[in-house]
Order: C-alpha cells, then sequence, then structure tokens
C-alpha cells in the first residue's frame, strides 16, 4: 500500500453583495446549491448526505462534516471513487466554506479544498482541472447572489468534445454566440443577455430574454483536445420550459462547432 502523503489543496476567495443569510441560503441548501453549481441533495445538519448530480459523468456522495449557520459549512466527498479509482490510496477530498460578513452589505466567500494522495498522476490531473473549475462556478455564485438570490433554477447543461485546445474551442463558442467583452450585449441562441465575465476558459452571460437567467460555458483539456460545457440557470416558472426548448438548441451548435474546422456562424 502506497502512503497518501501528497498534500493537495486550494483555496479560492470572493466579494459578493449580499448578506450572511443569503449566502447561507445559496451554499448550504439543496435549492440554492442547484441555482448556481449542479444538481445537489443535501441533509443540512453535520453528519448529513450530500450528492452532487454530475450528469452523464454520474454523481459525488460525501458527508457534511461542518455545519455552522451563515458562518461555515464543511463536507467530505469519495474523490478516487468519482474519477474511476475505487479503493485508491488517497484521504476524502474537504472542501470547506467560509462566510464573513463585510461593511456595505457585502460577505468574503472563501473556499479551501484539500486532501492528500500518492502524487499519481490521474490525482494530479484531477485536481488541476478541479482548481481550474472553481473559479467560474465561483463567478456563478456571484452573479446569482447579486441578480437572482433566493430563486430556484431549472439548470441544463450541453457538452461537447473539440479536437483543439480549450482556449480554441471555446473561442469558437465565443464567436458564435457573439461574445466580446464583459458588458458587451448578446442575441443568439434562443437568448439575450449581457456579458458578465469573459477570461481564457470561461464566459459568462446574465440572460434577459426568453426567462431570467444565467448562461457559463467552460472548457478544460489539453493541446490535443478539449471539452466544453455550457450549462444555464434559469430562473422563475417559466425555467423548466424554456431549458426544455433551448437545451436541443444548444447541444446542436455545439456539435456542430466540435464537428467543424471553421467557426460557424448563428443568428
Amino acid at each position: 500500500m502506497t502512503t497518501p502523503d501528497t498534500p493537495y489543496r486550494f483555496e479560492h476567495e470572493i466579494t459578493v453583495s449580499a448578506t450572511p443569510e443569503q449566502v447561507w441560503a445559496a451554499i448550504a441548501s439543496a435549492d440554492g446549491i442547484s441555482a448556481w453549481m449542479v444538481p445537489t441533495d443535501l441533509d443540512p445538519r453535520e453528519g448529513g448526505a450530500v450528492t452532487f448530480h454530475m450528469g452523464p459523468d454520474g454523481a459525488s456522495e460525501g458527508t457534511v462534516t461542518a455545519f455552522e449557520p451563515t458562518r461555515r459549512i464543511a463536507y467530505e466527498e469519495d474523490w478516487a471513487t468519482l474519477v474511476g479509482h475505487p479503493g485508491a490510496d488517497v484521504t476524502p477530498l474537504a472542501t470547506e466554506f467560509l462566510v464573513e460578513a463585510r461593511s456595505g452589505g457585502t460577505c468574503v466567500v472563501r473556499v479551501v479544498s484539500s486532501a492528500y494522495g500518492t502524487g499519481a498522476d490521474w490525482e494530479n490531473e484531477f485536481w488541476g482541472e478541479m482548481e481550474t473549475g472553481w473559479a467560474p462556478m465561483l463567478d456563478r455564485l456571484r452573479v446569482y447572489l447579486t441578480h437572482f438570490a433566493g430563486q430556484r433554477a431549472t439548470a441544463t447543461t450541453s457538452t461537447a468534445t473539440f479536437a483543439v485546445t480549450p482556449v480554441a474551442a471555446i473561442d469558437r463558442v465565443r464567436v458564435a454566440l457573439g461574445v466580446g467583452t464583459a458588458g458587451d450585449h448578446i442575441d443568439a441562441a434562443g437568448v439575450a443577455g449581457i456579458v458578465e465575465r469573459t477570461i481564457a476558459q470561461h464566459f459568462a452571460v446574465r440572460i434577459e430574454r426568453p426567462v431570467p437567467g444565467l448562461l457559463s460555458c467552460f472548457s478544460h483539456g489539453t493541446d490535443a483536445g478539449a471539452v466544453v460545457n455550457l450549462s444555464a440557470y434559469l430562473y422563475g416558472p417559466d425555467g423548466a420550459a424554456a431549458a426544455e426548448r433551448l437545451r436541443p438548441q444548444w447541444q446542436s451548435l455545439l456539435d456542430e462547432l466540435a464537428r467543424d474546422q471553421a467557426v460557424v456562424p448563428t443568428s
């Protein structure tokens, strides 16, 4: 047996325009987490079960290890099983959310994830992708708390594999949707909205029509190929119907962009 003595750890911090109570509802309830991260089941107490539904990739199951309302929630997950290495010599993936109230109606939200492994290639790949992926997730939390705090969402994700780098892949989607810089208005692929954020491997659009929502596109992979996820969180009573109507259109767009060497424009 290999001793799990290789430390893995990263920390992210954001400032949000929300009260501690609003932040807590977003990070420590099933409806709140599902409205900006992934569909989630949560027994909100120390020792309670938590399940993050990852779509076609399955689900990650864990246990709540700390539950201090408006201040701190922590949980542990079996990350080895999640990525196809059940029984590997690693410690559980521990994630902790810390909330600190600041003046002016804002809060600082800090997320710390850690574990020990053996330094295997698959471990390093997992942690590299997870650290990169947390930044866009926390940006979705920021937009949610700024514009949609307390609202329930219908979430949907479309995914495609591209035979180009992650940056080249997401750039195809940017061009197709007309995403330029933050503050730009777009009207494409069935939605109209405002670009909230755009960086090398992620962009986010706050949807204004046909229903209020958030569209988040994230790419990851290697120089040999990339996976692009286009996720939407649609709020309000018409969100479910809009998701059912729009998801096939978004999947078709990604599939077409992944197939073609040239960018395919969309109206």
